[in-house]
């Protein structure tokens, strides 16, 4: 088993209140993120951003590896995930998530690497997370 952590410290209410986000590496140390930052469009992170950020690296690092399963080896792989964040009841939930992703692979043709990237978007473990959910993850992939 492998654990990880991220940390979060938050202080005054919803609106008004600031948080600071930090991770295990140090990767992200005392980050801000804030309601202004996640509904405002102010700079800071937010929570959305994060899994999409986490979502991308964990789907990349799949489509790697099951391309290494076929004898193939990336030039590189591009992805940029979507989450989209929608009013659900008096909350909010993450509706769906939106995969865009563009790789070099050189030698690949274009039905091998459609079935190599679907099969990373089901099976990286990021896309597991939404998977009992009520998440949809919609993907565009394309060779460049």
């Amino acid at each position: 088993m492998i654990d990880k952590y991220g940390t979060a410290q938050w202080k005054g209410d919803l609106q008004s209140g600031k948080g600071h986000v930090s991770t295990e590496s140090g990767a992200l140390n005392d980050t801000p993120y804030g309601f202004n930052t996640r509904f405002e469009g102010e700079p800071g992170s937010n929570p959305e951003e994060l899994v999409g950020a986490a979502h991308a690296a964990c789907y990349s690092m799949a489509l790697s590896m099951i391309l290494g399963q076929h004898d193939a080896t990336p030039d590189s792989i591009d992805t940029k995930a979507t989450v989209s964040l929608e009013k659900d009841g008096d909350g909010f939930s993450v509706k769906k998530v939106h995969l865009d992703v563009t790789a070099s692979v050189p030698g690949m043709d274009e039905s091998q690497f459609m079935e190599a990237a679907n099969a990373a978007k089901d099976g990286c473990p990021i896309s597991k997370l939404y998977a009992g959910g009520t998440a949809q993850i919609t993907m565009d992939a394309k060779l460049a």
